[in-house]
């Protein structure tokens, strides 16, 4: 089984900084792009960032200059570093993966963390 494991959420007051992690874990045999999403109360889920294996990213136009996603390969995790957080970045966020397993054959998952909370307020 191939499981991704998020960190680093929490309460930061507005114009704060947090960085989350997420690390895969399991029969990884590659993983492909990576991503984090958000949900906030009443709303649906959007995207906030990607990035291909090979470092490409791409950005919500609300976080572009304030976010940034990276990835370590070696350890199978992503990161979301957000600086100059906003009240309307409160959600829960979670990190996705498209991940190539190994088994008795190769099996592409669509894998999704737990999600962990971001709240931005005074």
């Amino acid at each position: 089984q191939v499981q991704l494991v998020e960190s680093g959420g929490g309460l930061v007051q507005p114009g704060g900084s947090l960085r989350l992690s997420c690390a895969a874990s399991g029969r990884i045999f590659i993983i492909n792009a990576m991503g984090w999403y958000r949900q906030a109360p009443g709303k649906q889920r959007e995207l906030v960032a990607t990035i291909t294996t090979g470092g490409i990213t791409n950005y919500a136009d609300s976080v572009k200059g304030r976010f940034t996603i990276s990835r370590d390969n070696a350890k199978n995790t992503v990161y979301l570093q957000m600086n100059s957080l906003k009240p309307e970045d409160t959600a829960v966020y979670s990190c996705n993966a498209q991940i190539t397993e190994y088994g008795s054959r190769l099996y592409l998952r669509d894998c999704w963390g737990q999600g962990t909370q971001v709240t931005v307020s005074s």
